[in-house]
């Protein structure tokens, strides 16, 4: 009997072991008057700390301090780094404003510009920025309607007729224009007159015209940004860059003999070589040429409120809203002198 009784104490003794909320003594629970003045003290404290910090927060007070910046310089550096997703450089200016009254438009100096590639990675160094200038136009004293009195030598073209156009002519030329477009207007009689040297002349281009506005989604699939927009097409393909020089009869008559002369030149030498790629002449063909651009540089602002802002425009076209896009990544913005990489 005592050794089961034994047996089971033990097994109780290890339970108890076990406990985690055991019982405090109740020696442990008596009061004293240490306890007592400790929690008196401590009643003081908690109550003098509660009263101040509500009288602190009741009685606010407003302060005012000016603090004048020590460097006496005018104007102050501004770095920047911008790419812009889907924007060709060529239409891409930086300008300035501020409450002084300054206004600088397409500021080019200081200012670097990268045309991008389809993964946003710098491919063709663009240059410095600077002044777009003012192409060309010519005058003439005949009206368009005087002009199509004997035919229209560029061809009005359509989603219908555009592919069939193009498959005719091995060589094209095609002005993609908004009729509400100003230098669309100015070049049309221009581009009437080119299609008469053209078919004078006979050479082998075929000269066509494509109204954006009546037709939007074949600019669209043809990627047409700007209005002008002077596309040459090979075999049925668009070859880039677009013409950006002169809109004169004779500009767009010498560009194109220089481009056939040039398509004959190889035609000539793959006959004469063709197996030989060595100084293998260029036929003209297009160059990869995605819309982005990366803009870099710094700008000396006026240390008053004002700002900078990248805008899309361009002295000799009107961009097509449609397909202007100006998503872009701020990679670096910073006032100062830029802080070098310690070695």
């Amino acid at each position: 009997m005592n050794n089961i009784n034994g047996h089971g104490g033990g097994r109780r003794s290890a339970m108890a072991s076990m406990d985690f909320y055991r019982r405090v003594p109740k020696d442990l629970t008596e009061a004293t008057s240490l306890g007592a003045i400790m929690s008196i003290a401590a009643i003081a404290v908690m109550t003098i700390l509660f009263l101040s910090e509500t009288i602190a927060f009741a009685r606010t007070s407003m302060g005012t301090a000016i603090t004048l910046d020590e460097n006496d310089q005018p104007q102050i550096r501004l770095n920047f780094n911008i790419t812009l997703m889907d924007l060709h450089c060529d239409f891409v200016s930086v300008d300035v404003w501020d409450t002084l009254g300054t206004n600088r438009q397409n500021v080019t100096k200081n200012i670097e510009k990268w045309q991008l590639d389809e993964e946003g990675q710098r491919r063709i160094f663009s240059g410095r920025n600077r002044e777009q200038r003012e192409v060309v136009h010519e005058e003439h004293e005949e009206t368009l309607e005087e002009l199509h009195e004997d035919g229209e030598q560029a061809v009005e073209l359509t989603p219908d007729n555009f592919q069939e156009f193009l498959n005719e002519h091995e060589m094209a030329f095609i002005d993609m224009y908004a009729p509400w477009c100003i230098w669309c207007q100015r070049l049309h009689p221009t581009w009437e007159k080119f299609g008469e040297e053209v078919h004078k002349l006979r050479m082998p281009v075929g000269v066509g015209k494509v109204n954006c506005v009546t037709y939007p989604q074949l600019c669209k699939d043809q990627k047409v940004m700007a209005f002008p927009t002077l596309r040459w097409y090979k075999n049925k393909e668009m070859i880039l860059p677009d013409y950006k020089m002169d809109r004169t009869v004779d500009a767009l008559v010498g560009y194109t003999k220089r481009k056939l002369e040039m398509e004959e030149k190889y035609k000539n030498w793959e006959a004469n070589n063709p197996s030989d790629n060595r100084m293998k002449p260029s036929a003209g063909n297009s160059r990869p040429e995605h819309p982005g651009c990366q803009v870099s540089g710094h700008l000396m602002v006026n240390r008053v409120p004002g700002n900078f802002h990248i805008e899309a425009k361009s002295v000799n076209h009107n961009l097509n809203a449609a397909m202007t896009n100006l998503t872009h990544r701020v990679n670096h913005l910073s006032f100062g002198e830029p802080i070098t990489k310690l070695a």
